[in-house]
């Protein structure tokens, strides 16, 4: 029969208040049931809305530590590159090796001679093309195409007037400045696989 007073209900809420504090035996019924009931929210809530399942995280992380470690000795992480780890050296093991001071080749002083002469020999008239060709044959490739914009009416030197002297000597380059009428050249030989070459020159005072 339905209760249909609040007097009446009041008694039946105390009923059921009480009843886990009349005895131990009721209270641990009562912590049972509804550490039951938490677990099963536990569990069933993450499955219902997509959550990820128990446990999924640990397995992930492990995964990725397994994969890489970012902070391991003598490693870098590459950027944008997930797991990407290269060596890196630790130090220098020999320092860059310097130029070997040496005797100055005739031969390369002989080059430089041959060059400044080709070089202030420029007829009114005579073009950049045949200019260069006389030039070629002591001239690195690099060096011809950097002169190609060289126009030879505009260099006031027109005589070579004493001989090449030796500015410093290595094994594999020599500084020569050769005395013109126009100013001083000062130019560079190197050793190349076709013989000596000049590769660099400027003019000086």
């Amino acid at each position: 029969m339905p209760i249909r007073t609040n007097r009446g209900r009041a008694a039946v809420y105390r009923r059921l208040w009480g009843w886990p504090m009349r005895s131990p035996r009721h209270l641990t019924i009562v912590v049972f049931v509804v550490a039951v009931f938490v677990i099963a929210i536990g569990i069933l809530v993450p499955q219902l809305t997509g959550g990820p399942k128990p446990g999924s995280g640990a397995a992930a992380e492990s995964s990725d530590n397994t994969t890489s470690s970012p902070n391991a000795p003598g490693t870098t992480k590459t950027p944008g590159v997930t797991g990407s780890t290269s060596a890196l050296p630790t130090r220098i093991t020999e320092p860059p090796s310097a130029p070997t001071s040496a005797p100055p080749d005739p031969a390369a002083l002989d080059v430089a001679d041959s060059w400044a002469k080709a070089w202030v020999n420029h007829p009114d008239g005579v073009s950049t093309e045949d200019w260069l060709a006389d030039l070629r044959p002591f001239t690195t490739e690099e060096q011809l195409t950097e002169m190609a914009t060289v126009e030879p009416g505009n260099i006031v030197a027109t005589k070579v007037t004493d001989d090449p002297e030796v500015v410093e000597s290595f094994t594999s380059s020599v500084k020569v400045q050769v005395p013109t009428d126009g100013g001083n050249l000062l130019i560079t030989v190197i050793d190349t696989p076709d013989g000596w070459r000049v590769a660099f020159y400027e003019q000086v005072s």
